[in-house]
Formats: structure tokens, sequence, C-alpha cells
């Protein structure tokens, strides 16, 4: 980098970002089937109503189980690109409020893969950022069982995601910039002398020194 005469208080700067190669943003959309997993300690079927069970989806590692060359024809050029494949992981809480009043849950852990087309050559870092994580009950049966420690249940459940996908690398960048300057003081006026109100009915009394 040369230094070259500048005005107005710019300078040429090098600085460390990640350039991306390649973006996306798509949805997800599985189905995940529960059977015969247990209720919680001292639940029985008779103590909620199926229909007040939900779900909630919280996303909590993304692996990279690898990337393969492919060749595309694009625009009429041979482009190679990268085949990704992902493996997510999150964990699905199935959440049952009991006529008690008490709220209880179930957290189960599940994984799911799959495949996208990235300009991600070797070395580069593929990041998966979830937008929404969104999940709901279709069918949910509850299963007795012969005593209250047999009760299980099976469900049937969607989970929808949302989510940024993308292919980055660590570069450094030389542009033209300018400093930053503070922003103003916030005008704080001391406020006015604020006078006590008085009780004019009990003084003065009134009787301008008159004493009948």
């Amino acid at each position: 980098m040369q230094a070259k005469n500048l005005s107005g208080g710019q300078e040429l700067i090098c600085m460390n970002v990640d350039k991306v190669y390649d973006w996306i943003v798509n949805e997800a959309s599985f189905e995940i089937n529960i059977v015969d997993e247990d209720l919680p300690d001292d639940v029985e079927c008779d103590d909620f109503d199926v229909a007040d069970v939900t779900c909630e989806v919280t996303p909590t590692s993304v692996d990279i189980l690898s990337r393969e060359n492919r060749t595309f024809l694009i625009d009429g050029v041979e482009t190679v690109l990268q085949l990704v494949s992902i493996r997510k992981n999150f964990t699905v809480t199935i959440v049952i409020p009991t006529t008690g009043g008490i709220i209880e849950e179930v957290e189960l852990d599940y994984s799911r893969c799959e495949q996208v087309v990235l300009c991600a050559p070797e070395g580069t870092e593929v990041d998966v950022t979830f937008t929404d994580a969104d999940c709901f009950i279709c069918t949910f049966e509850c299963d007795p069982g012969d005593t209250a420690v047999d009760a299980s249940f099976d469900a049937s459940i969607s989970v929808n995601l949302c989510q940024s996908i993308q292919s980055t690398f660590p570069v450094t960048v030389e542009f033209l910039a300018e400093f930053c300057e503070p922003r103003d003081i916030l005008p704080t006026p001391c406020p006015a002398p604020v006078r006590p109100p008085q009780c004019p009915v009990v003084f003065p009394n009134g009787s301008n020194g008159d004493n009948g």
C-alpha cells in the first residue's frame, strides 16, 4: 500500500474481514415421528388434554460432513462448485400443560442432513444461521399402559427451518475511509427552580391584622 495525498480526513485502511464466496437462503421442512416415548414421571394420560400439547425446536450445532467438487454448466460456462453435505442438530421440546397447572417437558435430540450446492472450495468456512425455527404437532396419541410408569406417547411433529448458508474466507482488504467523529452531547438543561406549593388558607390567615 502506497501513501497517497488525501483530503477531508480520509485514509487508506487495511482491515481483516470475511469474504463471502457464496450465500443462499432457503427453507427446510421435515417430519419427526416419535414412537413409544415415556411421559414424564408421575404424569398419566388423564392428567392433560392432548389438544394442549405443543412443541418447541432449538438448533444446537451444525456439522459439515463433506464437500465434493461438481461441474455445472451455468450460462454456457463450465463452473466447478461444491456439493456440501450438512448435518443439523437440534432439540425438540414437547410441552405438556397438566390440568394441575404444572408444565411438564420432554426434550429429545435429533439430527437431519441435507446437501446444498455452493461455491465453497476447500479452505472456506461454511456457516449456517437459522433465521427462524418453528414446529407444530400434527398428531399426538397417549397410551396409558398398565401402570402410571408405563404411560407413553406417539407423536408426529412438523419442523420448519429458515436458514442462511454462507461460505466465507478471511481476507485483508484496502479501502478509503473517513474517521468517525463522536456524536454531539445531548442537551440536558438544568431545570428551573421549583417553589413548593403554599397554603394561603392557613397562612397568612387572611385577617390583615384586623382583630374585629
